[in-house]
């Protein structure tokens, strides 16, 4: 059973519009008039499958306990050219900033950006014609109808994109989740080792009457970009930001280079993404009142 404790940012699912209904194969019958011409109706349309972008839905947990998502089939079609219900529709509701994407060619379907974003997925199957759409000048009684249109199952993959104003960034313990903290009423997990954050946490801060959301990536590692530890888990997340705001260990205090830090995680996010290194950027330099950080805060400014 899944945790629900665990924040979900990616998952596989597989979809399926509805079959289209088969038309009717039917004739009119009267007492003493056993056949008085064809009445078949036509099936219903296969249900689709839409996926919605909401504000309500926080991550993509709830896909971990459902991961099979079918749209109503058509009815068939009915005597007295009746024609068959057409199937319920299969709305799945994501999270904004889902990136929706096919699982055998991984390329990308929709992106729901924004909050009621409203995307077909897969059309339903059109359902069969009935009898009496074959009827012609010369063929008075056809004594066929046509099959609904059957579809097939897909897979999708659905990646979520944090959406933030500022996508705070360092390495691992650098003291992200402090500053969020302090900032907004976010209240991350707090601890004095690595990787204490495994999932992006989001704040609101307040500034009068002005608001920005920011967001606390994990730790980023060196070869972050080529799939290190979680590096691509945590660089998606940056993408969406606005602007970055790089904390830096500017005590060395676990004998690493504040310089070449900055240095390396920048590095990370050009070979990541182009645009992402573009981003604006401010240095937030921490832990100053550590023993020997003013040395290293004025070789820091010089460089």
């Amino acid at each position: 059973m899944p945790d629900k404790n665990i924040f979900t940012d990616k998952v596989k699912i597989t979809i399926k519009s509805g079959d289209g209904g088969d038309g009717m194969n039917s004739f009119k019958s009267y007492k003493g008039k056993p056949a008085c011409g064809p009445d078949g109706g036509d099936g219903g349309n296969g249900g689709g499958v839409y996926i919605t972008a909401s504000g309500s839905v926080g991550d993509l947990l709830s896909f971990r306990y459902t991961s099979k998502y079918f749209a109503g089939n058509g009815e068939r079609g009915g005597t007295n050219k009746c024609f068959g219900k057409s199937g319920a529709d299969m709305i799945i509701k994501v999270p904004v900033g889902t990136v929706v994407k096919d699982a055998e060619t991984d390329t990308v379907i929709c992106d729901m950006f924004e909050d009621g974003d409203k995307k077909l997925i897969a059309e339903g199957g059109r359902g069969g014609k009935g009898n009496v759409r074959f009827t012609t000048a010369r063929r008075h009684a056809p004594n066929f109808a046509q099959k609904g249109e059957k579809t097939e199952p897909h897979t999708l993959i659905l990646e979520l994109k944090v959406i933030a104003d500022v996508g705070i960034i360092g390495f691992p313990n650098v003291g992200k989740s402090t500053l969020l903290s302090k900032i907004s009423a976010a209240r991350p997990k707090i601890a004095n080792y690595h990787f204490t954050t495994l999932s992006p946490n989001l704040g609101v801060v307040k500034y009068y009457e002005n608001s920005f959301v920011a967001a606390d990536i994990p730790g980023l590692i060196e070869g972050a970009a080529d799939g290190a530890g979680l590096g691509h888990d945590f660089l998606r997340h940056i993408e969406r930001t606005r602007m970055l705001l790089h904390v830096v260990d500017i005590s060395g205090a676990e004998g690493r280079d504040p310089v070449e830090d900055f240095k390396k995680i920048n590095a990370e996010l050009s070979a990541y993404s182009k645009p992402l290194s573009k981003l604006p950027q401010i240095i937030a330099l921490n832990k100053c009142d550590v023993y020997g950080a003013e040395e290293n805060l004025k070789a820091f400014k010089k460089k």
